[in-house]
């Protein structure tokens, strides 16, 4: 169950295993004792759950020959695990590891012999030495989300203490071995049950795991793994398949993902590599759906630019224009020709553009009168954020050119245009870009999550996440029992 938690951060379903990954996670030592931490809290509370069924018995004591005993109304009324490792064990998984716990309990006994003599009384019994050893088994469910179980469960219930009120002392010491036999016993099979069905009581939590995430209207991404985890010593390493897709249309780009290596970091909990493949799929799905075009009006442009977009304006430049077009405004179509590439380079993210601005006269029937087509070559720098469970970003202009593809009105000298292209990138289309940025893009997540003390690095074909994680654990779980 503890190891459930870290992958509840990334943990999704097997896919392929024929792919390069577009994101990488790797798990550290870091987030397993994290994990302990939660998992000993609530394992705890459920061991105060066991149910001790009344025990019956007749034992053969001398001197006073057969003794009928029943031990009744047991309860649990302190539990302690003072001491638990939980820890990676290569190629193969996670191993828990509880020890020196104790259990303390209450009940009442009653004995019959030589017919007709009877007794009873209450009694507490202590157990000092229990010891847990266990791995948890993680393995895709018929949804195909990820489900935990427990394998290889061994509970020992070692010394006791039983003390007896009320009754006969003599009488009971003679039974006493008898009666911390059979409890010790009733125990011990309790235990590897019960951490069973704690481990899986995660379940219904996990299955809050989204294998697509929807990030718009336009995009999801998916996170599905393309190989199986890898246990090293040090930690626990995902490949995710980490690409956007037009929302009820999964259609792969032109290219594919490329290797690379997340750095052998353990300070924090978690560590997201994101490629450039996952930031370029998007620019394919976005570009695929028409999203990466804007129509541009007057209103749009801000109240204290001096160009306007209107026949005057333009025909300042462009004097056939106002000749041929007097008093119209202008609407312009800013259109990508075809996907943007971004590159991940040390500190830098780059967005290369190729697009056309088609600009139109508008009559007095609001029909539209085209007036040029303009090649236009742009390059953005991208400053990416973690933003609560999401990856946001903004953009700002590096630079633009501008070249001439058709014109309407004759022929013209396009540098003269740079101004007013610049102040209509500037002030209207990236403007417009990181409002749609700063929604982001989700995360992978399970249930209540946040990330704390979160760092960006963009790293050569790769940015880098550095991240420690918490869950608000206890009260899902608990909801998540109580169903």
């Amino acid at each position: 169950m503890f190891l459930c938690f870290c992958l509840a951060l990334v943990a999704l379903i097997p896919a392929t295993l024929t792919t390069n990954p577009g994101v990488k996670v790797k798990l550290t030592e870091k987030s397993l004792e994290y994990g302990r931490q939660l998992g000993i809290a609530i394992m705890q509370q459920e061991l105060k759950s066991i149910k001790v069924p009344d025990i019956s018995g007749t034992e053969r004591i001398a001197p006073i020959g057969k003794v009928q005993y029943s031990l009744s109304n047991m309860q649990i009324v302190n539990v302690g695990l003072p001491q638990s490792s939980i820890g990676l064990v290569p190629g193969t998984g996670v191993r828990l590891t509880i020890g020196n716990a104790f259990i303390s309990l209450h009940g009442n006994w009653r004995v019959k012999y030589l017919r007709i003599i009877k007794d009873s009384g209450s009694f507490d019994l202590n157990i000092n030495t229990l010891t847990i050893d266990t791995s948890i088994v993680i393995k895709s469910d018929e949804t195909g989300r990820p489900a935990v179980s427990s394998a290889n469960c061994v509970a020992t219930v070692g010394s006791s203490s039983i003390k007896f009120h009320g009754g006969a002392s003599w009488l009971y010491n003679l039974f006493r071995n008898f009666i911390d036999k059979a409890l010790r016993k009733a125990l011990q099979k309790q235990i590897c049950p019960l951490v069973a069905d704690a481990t899986s009581r995660l379940n219904p939590l996990l299955k809050t795991l989204n294998v697509v995430a929807k990030v718009d209207q336009y995009a999801e991404i998916e996170y599905s793994m393309v190989a199986s985890p890898t246990v090293s010593n040090s930690s626990i390493d995902l490949s995710l398949k980490g690409e956007f897709y037009n929302i009820g249309k999964h259609q792969e780009p032109p290219f594919s993902p490329t290797p690379f290596s997340l750095p052998p970091q353990t300070n924090n909990m978690l560590y997201i590599g994101i490629s450039e493949f996952t930031a370029n799929s998007a620019a394919f799905v976005y570009n695929k759906a028409g999203a990466l075009s804007l129509y541009i009006t007057d209103d749009m442009i801000p109240q204290r630019s001096p160009f306007r977009l209107n026949t005057r304006t333009f025909g300042l430049f462009i004097p056939q224009i106002a000749k041929q077009f007097p008093g119209l405004m202008i609407k312009l179509l800013v259109k990508t020709v075809k996907t943007p590439i971004i590159t991940f380079d040390p500190n830098n993210v780059t967005v290369q553009a190729m697009a056309t601005v088609t600009a139109y006269a508008i009559q007095a029937n609001r029909t539209l009168s085209p007036l040029f087509v303009l090649n236009l070559e742009s390059s953005v720098s991208a400053h990416l954020f973690v933003s609560s469970m999401k990856l946001t970003g903004n953009v700002t202009l590096n630079n633009m050119n501008l070249t001439l593809a058709t014109s309407y009105v004759g022929q013209f000298q396009v540098g003269s245009l740079d101004n007013i292209f610049q102040m209509v990138l500037k002030g209207v289309v990236i403007p417009r870009l990181n409002d749609r940025l700063s929604k982001g893009c989700p995360l992978p997540q399970v249930g209540k999550m946040k990330l704390m003390n979160t760092q960006l690095q963009v790293l050569k074909a790769y940015m880098l996440i550095s991240t420690d994680a918490a869950f608000q654990s206890e009260a899902s779980l608990n909801q998540q029992k109580n169903k």
